[in-house]
């Protein structure tokens, strides 16, 4: 049985991050890989509380539409202030670090406390 030949790889050696950089795309990536964490750690949060989307958009002052939008993760036009609002009804605070630019390890940059 013969093996195809390896096609080399213009990529080879580099990154995952540096692949992104080169196409341009890194932080519209790391912005929607930061929405997606933030909104399954508030929907877990939510599951931990036993709190519905309706009691939740209630106590937000929004609708339901509104609060299934911040929770969906492919939705990244959501406001700082808005963030802040549901970690502050989920008895959480929202902490957004600024980290060097050069020295990316993987770390997620925000979090829930």
């Amino acid at each position: 049985m013969r093996r195809k030949a390896a096609v080399p790889s213009v990529h080879s050696g580099s990154s995952f991050e540096d692949f992104l950089e080169e196409e341009g795309i890194r932080d519209e990536v790391e912005s929607a890989a930061i929405k997606r964490v933030l909104a399954w750690q508030f929907a877990e949060e939510m599951k931990k509380q036993a709190k519905t989307k309706l009691g939740m958009a209630k106590e937000l002052g929004t609708s339901r539409s509104q609060l299934d939008r911040l929770l969906d993760p492919s939705n990244t036009s959501v406001s700082l202030e808005t963030l802040v609002r549901v970690a502050k009804v989920l008895g959480k605070r929202l902490v957004i670090e600024v980290k060097n630019g050069e020295a990316r390890n993987g770390a997620a940059p925000t979090k829930l406390r």
